[in-house]
Protein backbone atom coordinates (compact mmCIF):
# COMPACT_ATOMS: atom_id res chain seq x y z
CA UNK A 1 0.00 0.00 0.00
CA UNK A 2 1.28 3.44 -0.95
CA UNK A 3 1.40 6.15 1.71
CA UNK A 4 0.69 9.81 1.04
CA UNK A 5 0.36 12.94 3.14
CA UNK A 6 -1.94 15.94 3.03
CA UNK A 7 -0.54 19.43 3.27
CA UNK A 8 -1.61 20.91 6.60
CA UNK A 9 -3.47 24.21 7.18
CA UNK A 10 -1.67 27.42 6.36
CA UNK A 11 0.98 28.46 8.88
CA UNK A 12 2.46 31.84 9.70
CA UNK A 13 5.82 31.04 8.12
CA UNK A 14 5.81 32.19 4.46
CA UNK A 15 7.58 29.03 3.29
CA UNK A 16 5.45 26.59 5.30
CA UNK A 17 3.77 25.04 2.29
CA UNK A 18 6.81 24.44 0.11
CA UNK A 19 8.92 23.27 3.04
CA UNK A 20 6.27 20.74 3.98
CA UNK A 21 5.95 19.47 0.40
CA UNK A 22 9.72 19.03 0.15
CA UNK A 23 9.83 17.23 3.50
CA UNK A 24 7.04 14.82 2.51
CA UNK A 25 8.95 13.83 -0.61
CA UNK A 26 12.29 13.65 1.22
CA UNK A 27 10.86 11.25 3.81
CA UNK A 28 9.83 8.81 1.09
CA UNK A 29 6.08 9.36 0.93
CA UNK A 30 4.52 8.42 -2.38
CA UNK A 31 2.17 11.36 -2.79
CA UNK A 32 1.24 14.88 -1.66
CA UNK A 33 -2.43 15.86 -1.42
CA UNK A 34 -4.50 18.93 -0.66
CA UNK A 35 -7.81 19.11 1.18
CA UNK A 36 -10.52 21.70 0.56
CA UNK A 37 -12.16 23.55 3.44
CA UNK A 38 -13.33 27.13 4.00
CA UNK A 39 -15.21 29.10 6.61
CA UNK A 40 -14.30 26.74 9.44
CA UNK A 41 -12.15 29.03 11.57
CA UNK A 42 -8.83 28.11 10.00
CA UNK A 43 -7.32 28.56 6.55
CA UNK A 44 -6.67 25.67 4.22
CA UNK A 45 -4.61 26.44 1.12
CA UNK A 46 -6.42 26.71 -2.17
CA UNK A 47 -6.02 23.11 -3.41
CA UNK A 48 -4.73 23.82 -6.90
CA UNK A 49 -2.52 26.78 -6.00
CA UNK A 50 -0.96 24.70 -3.23
CA UNK A 51 -0.28 21.79 -5.57
CA UNK A 52 1.34 24.13 -8.10
CA UNK A 53 3.72 25.30 -5.38
CA UNK A 54 4.38 21.71 -4.31
CA UNK A 55 4.97 20.69 -7.91
CA UNK A 56 7.65 23.35 -8.31
CA UNK A 57 9.73 22.01 -5.39
CA UNK A 58 9.26 18.24 -5.89
CA UNK A 59 10.05 15.87 -8.73
CA UNK A 60 8.87 12.39 -7.75
CA UNK A 61 5.68 12.40 -5.67
CA UNK A 62 2.21 12.17 -7.10
CA UNK A 63 0.11 15.32 -6.56
CA UNK A 64 -3.62 15.21 -5.95
CA UNK A 65 -6.72 16.88 -4.54
CA UNK A 66 -8.62 15.00 -1.87
CA UNK A 67 -10.99 16.46 -2.72
CA UNK A 68 -11.90 19.55 -4.76
CA UNK A 69 -15.54 20.50 -4.17
CA UNK A 70 -16.45 20.97 -7.80
CA UNK A 71 -19.90 22.63 -7.41
CA UNK A 72 -18.27 25.70 -5.83
CA UNK A 73 -16.17 26.45 -8.92
CA UNK A 74 -16.71 27.25 -12.57
CA UNK A 75 -15.54 24.20 -14.55
CA UNK A 76 -13.64 26.29 -17.11
CA UNK A 77 -11.62 27.87 -14.31
CA UNK A 78 -10.86 24.41 -12.90
CA UNK A 79 -9.80 23.16 -16.34
CA UNK A 80 -7.39 26.06 -16.86
CA UNK A 81 -5.88 25.73 -13.39
CA UNK A 82 -5.46 21.98 -13.72
CA UNK A 83 -3.95 22.35 -17.20
CA UNK A 84 -1.50 24.88 -15.74
CA UNK A 85 -0.64 22.47 -12.95
CA UNK A 86 -0.02 19.74 -15.50
CA UNK A 87 2.39 22.05 -17.30
CA UNK A 88 4.42 22.15 -14.08
CA UNK A 89 3.96 18.61 -12.77
CA UNK A 90 3.27 16.59 -15.91
CA UNK A 91 1.65 13.22 -15.37
CA UNK A 92 1.99 13.39 -11.58
CA UNK A 93 -1.40 15.12 -11.22
CA UNK A 94 -4.54 13.38 -9.92
CA UNK A 95 -7.81 15.31 -9.65
CA UNK A 96 -10.08 14.12 -6.87
CA UNK A 97 -13.52 15.74 -7.03
CA UNK A 98 -16.74 15.51 -5.06
CA UNK A 99 -19.78 17.41 -3.87
CA UNK A 100 -18.53 17.93 -0.32
CA UNK A 101 -20.46 17.53 2.92
CA UNK A 102 -19.93 20.75 4.90
CA UNK A 103 -22.34 23.66 4.52
CA UNK A 104 -19.87 26.36 5.58
CA UNK A 105 -17.76 25.72 2.48
CA UNK A 106 -20.76 26.66 0.36
CA UNK A 107 -21.88 29.63 2.46
CA UNK A 108 -18.63 31.54 1.92
CA UNK A 109 -19.07 31.10 -1.84
CA UNK A 110 -22.79 31.91 -1.76
CA UNK A 111 -23.39 28.53 -3.39
CA UNK A 112 -26.46 26.32 -2.91
CA UNK A 113 -25.53 23.50 -0.56
CA UNK A 114 -28.88 21.79 -1.06
CA UNK A 115 -28.34 21.50 -4.82
CA UNK A 116 -24.71 20.39 -4.65
CA UNK A 117 -25.25 16.95 -6.18
CA UNK A 118 -27.19 18.37 -9.12
CA UNK A 119 -24.56 21.05 -9.62
CA UNK A 120 -21.80 18.47 -9.32
CA UNK A 121 -23.22 16.43 -12.19
CA UNK A 122 -23.66 19.50 -14.38
CA UNK A 123 -20.19 20.89 -13.74
CA UNK A 124 -18.53 17.51 -14.06
CA UNK A 125 -20.02 17.16 -17.55
CA UNK A 126 -18.69 20.63 -18.46
CA UNK A 127 -15.26 19.83 -17.05
CA UNK A 128 -15.09 16.59 -19.02
CA UNK A 129 -15.96 18.52 -22.17
CA UNK A 130 -13.20 21.04 -21.50
CA UNK A 131 -10.68 18.22 -21.26
CA UNK A 132 -12.29 16.15 -23.99
CA UNK A 133 -12.18 18.56 -26.91
CA UNK A 134 -10.85 21.79 -25.39
CA UNK A 135 -14.18 23.54 -25.80
CA UNK A 136 -15.92 25.71 -23.20
CA UNK A 137 -19.30 26.79 -24.54
CA UNK A 138 -18.42 28.26 -27.94
CA UNK A 139 -14.80 29.09 -27.11
CA UNK A 140 -11.72 26.96 -27.48
CA UNK A 141 -9.34 26.79 -24.52
CA UNK A 142 -6.36 25.78 -26.68
CA UNK A 143 -5.09 23.43 -24.00
CA UNK A 144 -1.59 22.07 -24.64
CA UNK A 145 -1.41 18.49 -25.85
CA UNK A 146 -0.08 17.28 -22.49
CA UNK A 147 -3.20 18.59 -20.71
CA UNK A 148 -5.82 18.07 -23.40
CA UNK A 149 -7.38 14.95 -21.92
CA UNK A 150 -6.88 16.04 -18.33
CA UNK A 151 -5.49 14.06 -15.41
CA UNK A 152 -7.01 10.88 -13.97
CA UNK A 153 -10.30 11.74 -12.23
CA UNK A 154 -11.06 10.29 -8.79
CA UNK A 155 -14.43 10.51 -7.04
CA UNK A 156 -14.67 11.28 -3.35
CA UNK A 157 -17.98 9.81 -2.27
CA UNK A 158 -19.82 7.37 -0.04
CA UNK A 159 -22.72 4.90 0.07
CA UNK A 160 -24.22 3.66 -3.15
CA UNK A 161 -22.22 6.26 -5.08
CA UNK A 162 -19.11 4.07 -4.85
CA UNK A 163 -20.47 2.11 -7.80
CA UNK A 164 -20.39 5.32 -9.80
CA UNK A 165 -16.77 5.81 -8.81
CA UNK A 166 -16.09 2.31 -10.14
CA UNK A 167 -17.80 2.81 -13.49
CA UNK A 168 -17.19 6.46 -14.35
CA UNK A 169 -13.91 7.43 -12.69
CA UNK A 170 -10.29 6.38 -12.46
CA UNK A 171 -10.49 5.75 -8.74
CA UNK A 172 -12.34 6.26 -5.47
CA UNK A 173 -11.41 8.36 -2.42
CA UNK A 174 -12.90 7.33 0.92
CA UNK A 175 -12.80 9.42 4.09
CA UNK A 176 -10.60 8.03 6.83
CA UNK A 177 -11.64 10.92 9.08
CA UNK A 178 -15.41 10.49 9.05
CA UNK A 179 -15.60 6.68 8.68
CA UNK A 180 -14.20 3.76 10.63
CA UNK A 181 -11.88 1.13 9.21
CA UNK A 182 -14.78 -1.32 9.20
CA UNK A 183 -17.09 1.06 7.32
CA UNK A 184 -14.41 1.84 4.75
CA UNK A 185 -13.65 -1.85 4.30
CA UNK A 186 -17.31 -2.70 3.66
CA UNK A 187 -17.61 0.13 1.14
CA UNK A 188 -14.45 -1.10 -0.56
CA UNK A 189 -16.07 -4.49 -1.11
CA UNK A 190 -18.95 -2.80 -2.93
CA UNK A 191 -16.50 -0.74 -4.97
CA UNK A 192 -14.52 -3.81 -6.02
CA UNK A 193 -17.69 -5.72 -6.82
CA UNK A 194 -18.65 -2.93 -9.20
CA UNK A 195 -15.31 -3.28 -10.97
CA UNK A 196 -13.54 -0.39 -9.27
CA UNK A 197 -9.80 0.11 -9.66
CA UNK A 198 -7.64 2.34 -7.47
CA UNK A 199 -8.99 2.89 -3.95
CA UNK A 200 -7.62 5.59 -1.65
CA UNK A 201 -8.50 6.23 1.98
CA UNK A 202 -7.69 9.83 2.81
CA UNK A 203 -7.53 12.26 5.74
CA UNK A 204 -6.36 9.83 8.39
CA UNK A 205 -5.68 12.35 11.15
CA UNK A 206 -2.42 12.20 13.10
CA UNK A 207 -2.41 14.47 16.17
CA UNK A 208 -0.28 15.01 19.26
CA UNK A 209 -2.40 12.36 20.98
CA UNK A 210 -1.94 9.72 18.27
CA UNK A 211 -0.33 6.49 19.41
CA UNK A 212 2.01 5.25 16.70
CA UNK A 213 1.27 1.62 17.52
CA UNK A 214 -2.43 2.23 17.09
CA UNK A 215 -1.83 4.14 13.88
CA UNK A 216 0.25 1.26 12.53
CA UNK A 217 -2.63 -1.13 13.24
CA UNK A 218 -5.08 1.17 11.48
CA UNK A 219 -2.87 1.52 8.40
CA UNK A 220 -2.29 -2.22 8.28
CA UNK A 221 -6.04 -2.79 8.53
CA UNK A 222 -6.64 -0.52 5.54
CA UNK A 223 -3.89 -2.34 3.66
CA UNK A 224 -5.30 -5.76 4.50
CA UNK A 225 -8.77 -4.63 3.42
CA UNK A 226 -7.35 -3.93 -0.02
CA UNK A 227 -6.86 -0.18 -0.21
CA UNK A 228 -4.15 0.86 -2.65
CA UNK A 229 -3.27 4.11 -0.87
CA UNK A 230 -3.60 5.66 2.57
CA UNK A 231 -3.23 9.41 3.03
CA UNK A 232 -2.45 10.91 6.44
CA UNK A 233 -2.74 14.48 7.70
CA UNK A 234 -0.05 15.10 10.29
CA UNK A 235 -1.09 18.04 12.43
CA UNK A 236 1.29 20.33 14.37
CA UNK A 237 2.68 18.65 17.47
CA UNK A 238 2.03 15.16 16.14
CA UNK A 239 4.71 12.50 15.61
CA UNK A 240 7.04 13.59 12.78
CA UNK A 241 6.79 12.63 9.14
CA UNK A 242 9.73 10.26 9.49
CA UNK A 243 8.08 8.26 12.29
CA UNK A 244 4.79 7.95 10.40
CA UNK A 245 6.52 6.95 7.15
CA UNK A 246 8.22 4.04 8.90
CA UNK A 247 4.87 2.48 9.82
CA UNK A 248 4.24 1.19 6.27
Amino acid sequence: MRLGALLTPAGEHPHHLVNEAKAIEAEGFDSVWTAHAMGRGFMMHDPLVALAAAAAVTSRVELGTAILQLPIYHPTDVALKVATLMQIAGDRVRLGVGAGSTKSDYLVHEADFGQRFRDFDQKLAQLRQCFGDGMANTGHLALPQRALHGPPLLLGTWGHHVSRAASEFDGWIASGMHRTVEECSEALKAYRSAGGGRAIVSTILVTKDTDLGGLREKLEAFRDAGFDDAVVMINPGAPPLSAVRQLI
